[in-house]
């Protein structure tokens, strides 16, 4: 096997024909399909037979309606990025881009990945879950209680900042600020992640694992948000809301413990192909803190999203990285699947 940290796998002598999975049942179908439409692109400059397919009740049939070489999903949040789509491409024997069954639905919930990292031994923060199952004020309580006056409320399964409310400084659990954190959690998500919260710089690190080689992590970004005080949806994809900076302004100690923290996190979810891990890097230099906040296995993909822009930084051309991730899928193939047993007479 093949263990260059900067090498690609050279290119197939034949075009593939690709289908690009976008949109779906989810709060980020149309992030989805903006990221798909800039795959899409890139693969077409590449030379493929590029096909933009919905994620809907008719993908099953438009799967089996031509010979697919690889399938590219590029799908965010329920069914697509959570094993129900990859569930899928596996009952059907198609080759495809990402994360597997498994790892897609750990990623997807920030409570079960939590507890991967927390086995891992990676830093992450104190964190408690709520269910819908209360009255608010008890909810309330028992989130002061445990973790203070300072949280970070978060739907489990949502991406792209959607229901995530920051409270640094709540005044107590009557504050009117935590129940309405919570209200708009439990509207998106049945399970809530209420984490505390620490203070220092919005940091992001992408993981590149083309198959056959291993994991290696990109410069790591800081965000400066511009639309509001963090990184939330309208700071994301919104025009001018948020500068990125790549590599990361951050002592190289640090930047090396971010970057080794986010190839952990990868392989602690059992991640392949790619993924981006979020940070929050306290005040400091060499001896910042590091803490891990969650792992995108289908990190956002139009020309300019933070994966992207952090592979062209280490030498990585954007339409060159969706080459090599249908490649290596494609050289990857589908899962082993073993022949059944007789049953005994």
């Amino acid at each position: 096997m093949r263990t260059s940290a900067s090498s690609l796998p050279p290119p197939f002598p034949n075009a593939l024909r690709i289908a690009v999975v976008q949109g779906g049942p989810s709060s980020e179908a149309e992030v989805s399909r903006v990221s798909a439409a800039g795959v899409a692109a890139a693969l077409a400059r590449k030379g493929h037979d590029v096909t933009r397919l919905e994620l809907d009740d008719k993908l099953p049939a438009n799967l089996l309606a031509a010979q697919w070489d690889v399938v590219f999903p590029v799908v965010h949040g329920a069914v697509g990025e959570d094993g129900c789509l990859q569930g899928l491409l596996e009952l059907l024997r198609l080759p495809y881009v990402g994360a597997g069954v498994l790892a897609s639905a750990l990623a997807n919930d920030k409570v079960q990945a939590k507890v991967a990292f927390r086995a891992a031994g990676l830093p992450v923060a104190a964190e408690i879950v709520l269910r819908d199952e209360a009255p608010r004020p008890r909810l309330a309580a028992r989130v002061i209680e445990q973790l203070g006056r300072s949280v970070v409320i978060k739907p489990a399964t949502q991406g792209s900042g959607l229901g995530v409310t920051l409270l640094p400084e709540l005044a107590g659990a009557d504050d009117p600020k935590l129940v309405a954190a919570l209200d708009q959690a439990f509207a998106l998500d049945d399970a809530v992640l209420v984490e505390r919260f620490h203070r220092g710089r919005e940091i992001t690190c992408g993981v590149l694992h083309v198959h056959g080689f291993a994991p290696r992590a990109l410069p790591p970004t800081e965000i400066r948000s511009k639309a509001a005080e963090w990184y939330d949806f309208q700071s994301r994809y919104g025009t001018g809301g948020s500068e990125h900076l790549c590599p990361a302004p951050l002592d190289p100690a640090t930047a090396a413990r971010v970057q080794e923290v986010a190839v952990a996190a990868h392989r602690a979810l059992g991640v392949r192909d790619l993924s981006r891990c979020d940070f929050v890097v306290g005040p400091g230099g060499a001896d910042a803190e590091v803490i891990l906040l969650e792992v995108n296995t289908i990190p956002g993909m139009t020309p300019t999203s933070l994966f992207p822009e952090a592979a062209g930084v280490a030498g990585t051309p954007f339409d060159e990285l969706c080459d090599a991730l249908a490649h290596g899928a494609r050289a990857r193939g589908t899962r082993r699947v073993n022949a059944a047993v007789a049953f005994p007479t």
